[in-house]
């Protein structure tokens, strides 16, 4: 099940319960032709999960794994040891040199819904860069009927995440970064069920280092630790899932050096490697590589391949970016998959100014 879809799956089974007014049959359920079954196909040992007095065994707020960025989209997800702005939802490490600020605005739709985002990154080198951020993921509504099919109400799912990032270079060849996040799931009812809802909000930190350390050769390491906080709970204590917590190591060289000695051209090519941090032993592997062309004006072809896990298909993913004067935009996509409405993925789209 994709890990989107469990988070809907979950909400909606204690939406049945709290939201659907007295002696209305179960709408949602009314879909498998039986009102004593779970909603939307839900299986039974899953919604009893959430009826019993036995912790969870999943895991909450699965959107954070969803890729955020054009770069990001088109490199695989490989984004542990790059640089630059859109790093911020990635390894914040990868802000430490920025030496301009900037804003940039991120939108694209994922396999769960259709994501908004922005940051604003603000420079003071050589103390650092801060960056505040924030995404809006629309995971769609669901309409409640009564046996007639007429709409009783509508309920939204919605997901917000609001970032506060620092970075900073501690050494010639060592940059780190921290992000502090605020995660909330708000399922919110329009209609007869007006003024109920089901809220769930935990905070999350990242930690990570990029390194250079061996300064004849173009190679950068990167490695760190993302989501890490206390339980989502979106019912009760009971039944409060862990955050998908992972650990993320990579490399990324540059290989034309050792064919061009033109500083125009550089290609990077990355590898790495994600696991989960409370069970290490099967890990996703991601590959991706940048084309960069220019000096001051940059050209950028990026190009990679992820394996799947929850929420997130294998598959290949492309696109293309350009840096002219204070404008950077990129497009990426995604070709491993097809959104909700069945329609293959869109583009992913990055916009910023730099000040």
């Amino acid at each position: 099940m994709r890990g989107a879809s469990r988070i809907r799956f979950t909400v909606l089974t204690l939406v049945a319960a709290l939201l659907v007014p007295p002696g209305v049959t179960n709408p949602l359920a009314a879909q498998s032709g039986d009102p004593a079954l779970p909603p939307m196909g839900l299986p039974a040992s899953r919604a009893e999960s959430f009826s019993s007095e036995e912790p969870s065994t999943t895991e909450g707020a699965l959107t954070l794994l969803l890729p955020v960025g054009a770069q990001g989209v088109a490199m695989g997800r490989a984004m542990t040891a790059q640089r630059g702005a859109e790093t911020v939802f990635w390894n914040p490490a990868g802000i430490a040199r920025l030496d301009q600020g900037r804003f940039t605005v991120f939108r694209g739709s994922h396999l769960a819904g259709e994501a908004t985002a922005f940051s604003l990154l603000l420079t003071r080198q050589p103390l650092g860069v801060v960056a505040v951020s924030y995404q809006l993921l629309d995971l769609g509504d669901q309409d409640f009927t009564d046996e007639n099919n007429n709409v009783l109400g509508t309920v939204s799912f919605r997901d917000h995440l609001a970032v506060i990032s620092f970075a900073t270079q501690l050494l010639p060849a060592l940059d780190a970064g921290l992000n502090f996040k605020v995660f909330q799931s708000r399922i919110t009812c329009r209609g007869q069920c007006a003024g109920a809802g089901v809220n769930g909000r935990t905070f999350a930190v990242d930690a990570g280092i990029q390194a250079a350390p061996l300064g004849s050769l173009p190679l950068r390491l990167g490695a760190m630790v993302a989501h890490v906080g206390p339980d989502l709970q979106l019912i009760n204590s009971a039944q409060a899932d862990p955050l998908p917590t992972r650990l993320r190591v990579a490399v990324s060289y540059e290989v034309l050096a050792h064919f061009l000695e033109t500083p125009d051209v550089e290609l990077w090519l990355t590898a790495e490697v994600e696991d989960r941090w409370t069970e290490l032993g099967s890990p996703v592997v991601y590959g991706g590589g940048e084309l960069l062309v220019g000096r001051e004006d940059l050209f950028f072809l990026w190009a990679g391949y992820g394996q799947g896990q929850t929420g997130q298909p294998a598959g290949a993913a492309a696109g293309l970016g350009l840096r002219y004067e204070r404008f950077r935009m990129g497009i990426g996509k995604s070709m491993s998959g097809r959104n909700l409405s069945g329609e293959s993925e869109p583009v992913h789209i990055s916009f910023g100014v730099g000040f």
